[in-house]
């Protein structure tokens, strides 16, 4: 077998928040900030962390199963006003994210991100660290069904025309790794973010990296 795996995938796909940024932090702080405008129990930064990679309203459901519909909503407004203010200084990549991507970019597999974020804080977020340039295409909250349902994954399969076993996942939670799985595709986990090594590696990926560079080396960039 070649070294380089990564000729064997034609579609490549990112979830964003803590595989590419940094952004885990932020999100768990304003999650803190809106429960306590809300006047609801404080829950910790694990388990704010564990919904990281779901789309705003399920995780926000997931958290806080008691409220109701108004509820949720009045929290999803105190989350995106403390996150926006916490954006203000925008969370950047990770180590040897920019390097990396420069080095996949040069390959033949067309680039895409998979995001439970909303469109608008995606762009702000891939403007603010001048990565637009590395993606073909991104799926957010606002296109597609959430994680862990493999609805991003076979949009964007049908857009470019690529077979299951052409598509790598690459994330940092459990919502990817079963997305991929439930999508038929291969998927890489990343530990830097929001999953644990043995959270993720009860999915099987075919890799399980500690870095970004580690990333590159299984790639066999």
């Amino acid at each position: 077998m070649s070294d380089r795996r990564i000729d064997k995938y034609a579609l490549i796909v990112f979830d964003w928040d803590g595989t590419l940024v940094d952004s885990i932090p932020n999100i768990a702080e304003a999650l803190r900030r809106a429960a306590l405008e809300e006047a609801l129990p404080v829950l910790g930064d694990a388990l704010y962390r564990s919904v990281v990679g779901l789309s705003l309203g399920p995780a926000l459901q997931r958290l806080y199963p008691e409220l109701s519909d108004e509820g949720n909503r009045r929290l999803r407004m105190a989350y995106k006003h403390h996150h926006s203010e916490l954006e203000q200084s925008p969370s950047r990549p990770f180590s040897g994210v920019e390097a990396g991507m420069t080095a996949i970019r040069k390959s033949n597999a067309i680039l895409a991100v998979a995001t439970g974020k909303r469109r608008p804080g995606l762009q702000r977020s891939m403007a603010a660290n001048g990565l637009e340039s590395f993606f073909d295409a991104s799926l957010t909250a606002d296109d597609a069904r959430s994680k862990p349902d493999p609805d991003m994954i076979e949009q964007l399969m049908a857009r470019f025309q690529v077979l299951p076993d052409q598509v790598l996942m690459i994330g940092d939670s459990g919502f990817d790794m079963e997305m991929a799985h439930r999508a038929g595709t291969d998927a890489l986990a990343v530990t830097y973010g929001a999953g644990s090594h043995e959270s993720l590696q009860a999915f099987e990926p075919v890799y399980v990296a500690e870095n970004f560079e580690s990333v590159l080396v299984w790639l066999g960039i």
